[in-house]
């Protein structure tokens, strides 16, 4: 009798069928690595998206729909005969055991701390073998502004190109925030996307010297900001007004009232 086929491979043979160039799905064999890419990022986000939930189910299909992008980059590269989902598989778990050798080798017990510092040993190592060299080699050109902002002062920190506190950077923030005032009245766009730009960087490194993550820091005060923008819609519809209809000052109340209930 057959055994019958892991969900994984079950998983692989569904991509393989949707790409087929006979029978597949038009839509699927019209794809590409860059297509598809921004489907990519976006289950990503859906992700988070769960996790912050706090819902199994709908982190389980989310999860899912992650795993079946790598699926179709891997079926994609397997038909330009570059490289299979099993060599993905194996790449990382390859990569893993290497990263930790305190759990999959004789090497001494880490604490987290000392596992980070080896982690980024490790990653730098690897990085010198594929010829990337400074400090600042590697960091994806794609990642969200804040988060890239974070991370390549984290790198320039490392050896020392760092602000010592996070009053340091409060003080250049003052001081950013100065330069952008005094070009208010100039209204030239390029100096001001300057300006704003060097406050924005310097509100990531901050987050970075108070432990914090910037991007998640902003989705944060996004959703409060629709909690409470919410509040101000549902109360003006039961007055049977609309925002815009209503005055600023009645929204600022409202505003003020979503906030002291604590949403």
């Amino acid at each position: 009798m057959t055994a019958p086929p892991s969900a994984m491979q079950s998983l692989i043979t569904v991509m393989a069928s949707l790409r087929h160039p006979e029978t597949g799905c038009p839509w699927d064999k019209e794809q590409t690595f860059a297509t598809i890419a921004p489907y990519t990022i976006e289950e990503a986000y859906e992700v988070q998206s769960a996790i912050t939930s706090g819902d199994p189910a709908q982190l389980k299909d989310e999860l899912g729909d992650l795993l079946f992008q790598v699926v179709y980059h891997s079926r994609l590269a397997e038909e330009q005969n570059w490289f299979s989902f099993t060599d993905v598989a194996q790449t990382i778990t390859t990569k893993m055991i290497a990263r930790h050798p305190h759990v999959f080798s004789n090497a001494g017990a880490r604490d987290s701390a000392a596992q980070t510092t080896a982690w980024e040993a490790q990653k730098s190592a690897e990085r010198a073998a594929r010829h990337e060299t400074g400090i600042l080699a590697g960091i994806a050109t794609t990642l969200p502004a804040l988060q890239k902002a974070q991370k390549l002062t984290a790198r320039a920190a490392r050896v020392g190109f760092d602000w010592p506190t996070p009053q340091a950077v409060l003080e250049k923030l003052a001081e950013e925030t100065t330069e952008l005032r005094n070009e208010l009245e100039s209204a030239n766009p390029a100096r001001l996307a300057d300006e704003l730009g060097d406050m924005l960087f310097v509100l990531a490194n901050l987050a970075r010297k108070l432990n914090l993550n910037a991007e998640t820091c902003l989705q944060a005060a996004n959703e409060k900001f629709t909690r409470r923008f919410t509040h101000i819609e549902t109360t003006l519809a039961a007055a049977g007004l609309t925002p815009a209809e209503a005055s600023l000052d009645h929204m600022e109340a409202l505003w003020t009232q979503a906030k002291e209930t604590g949403l």
